[in-house]
């Protein structure tokens, strides 16, 4: 798996493969008569090459895919400060069925999700005049 050639895009960068969970259901002392695995790849394009180049690695052993979010672009406006990055939202699950998508908010990437996820009231607020802003910017 880990020699699979993931793509890469000029904006997004490099798909990323994280193999995050094994489990053999075994004692450590035991040696296990089965594996699985659970591998995550952050996709920059089209998920097909990937998908493929899994189902080829992946031969003899049975793969099942949970979920598949494509990569994707989101607006931007002027005089809002833009910026990529390696994770993904939600957002494509929606289908462009309220307009163009934006992705904006207080946090930080680096503790979502986990046990120190928080975010600071300074940026709560802060967020309030950024979403006025938009607000006002869209409505022209």
């Amino acid at each position: 798996m880990r020699k699979i050639q993931l793509p890469d895009d000029p904006m997004l960068g490099e798909s990323t493969l994280n193999i995050g969970q094994t489990n053999s259901g075994r004692p450590p002392n035991v040696i296990a008569d089965r594996a699985e695995a659970a591998v995550m790849i952050r996709l920059v394009n089209d998920p097909t090459s990937t998908k493929e180049a899994i189902v080829k690695a992946a031969a003899g052993v049975e793969a099942h895919e949970i979920l598949c979010i494509p990569a994707v672009n989101l607006g931007s406006l002027p005089g809002f400060e833009t910026t990529v990055v390696k994770y993904t939202t939600d957002t494509p699950a929606f289908g462009g069925a309220w307009g163009q998508p934006f992705l904006v908010g207080p946090g930080t990437i680096h503790v979502a999700h986990t046990s120190e996820e928080r975010v600071p009231k300074k940026q709560l607020l802060e967020a309030v005049q950024i979403y006025q802003r938009m607000v006002r910017q869209l409505l022209v």
